[in-house]
């Protein structure tokens, strides 16, 4: 091995012991609570040398962003390449969302992170939009998979919508965690919310629920108005 190989694999190390110490201190501390000083102790590095492998506690951010988008990509690319019914699939998604989030729950931390104001305020113009690019790439695999359940022309939405019910109830079990009360929903709410969200709510006293009348889409966008 000639020496700018050896270098280069050391400083492959380094990076990684730094990213290996971000992980654990988000899902210990937050995003928030999580510094490059106490990055640089946990990775037993001085904050000076962090700096030689990563600018900023952004650049560390946007690199465990990329590697849990990654993952993410190869999960949906399992399951599209999965034989078998529309429902099997969906339900082949929930549970892969609920994998990741025991097992990875410091992704489920960088993910609401981008929600915060000003969280890529500090990252470069052209990784904002690799950012972008990749997230979107991730939705259209995921619209794909759904697309056989929700039918072509409802599959984005419903990308959307199953996403978002899996992270907001986990952002409310954190939450209930945080303020010492019972932390749910457990598994068995998750299965419940599940087929809530694939079968609908149905009202307390059995039946159906009544229809609700067409309106058109810049109707129901909320804040806007119709002109005329």
């Amino acid at each position: 091995m000639g020496v700018a190989e050896r270098r280069e694999r050391e400083r492959q190390a380094r990076r990684q012991a730094v990213l290996d110490a971000m992980r654990a201190l988000v899902r210990e501390r937050g995003f928030n609570g999580t510094t490059t000083r106490r990055i640089a102790e946990r990775a037993e590095l001085s904050e000076a040398t962090l700096f030689w492998y990563f600018r900023s506690k952004d650049e560390i951010f946007t690199s465990l962003l990329f590697e849990a988008i990654e993952f993410m990509s190869r999960g949906l690319e399992e399951i599209e390449a999965r034989p078998g019914p529309p429902a099997e699939r969906l339900e082949a998604l929930w549970g892969f969302f609920s994998r990741v989030r025991a097992e990875h729950p410091e992704y489920f931390q960088v993910f609401a992170h981008l929600a915060q104001p000003q969280a890529t305020a500090a990252v470069d113009e052209e990784v904002r939009a690799e950012i972008a690019r990749r997230s979107g790439d991730n939705f259209r695999l995921f619209a794909r998979v759904l697309g056989g359940a929700a039918g072509s022309g409802r599959a984005r939405v419903g990308a959307d919508l199953l996403w978002a019910a899996f992270f907001g109830l986990m952002v409310l079990r954190d939450s209930r965690a945080n303020l010492g009360a019972t932390a749910h929903p457990d598994a068995r709410d998750l299965g419940e919310a599940l087929e809530m969200l694939l079968g609908g709510i149905p009202p307390a006293g059995g039946g159906a629920l009544p229809a609700r009348p067409a309106r058109s889409r810049q109707s129901s966008v909320p804040g806007r108005r119709r002109s005329g």
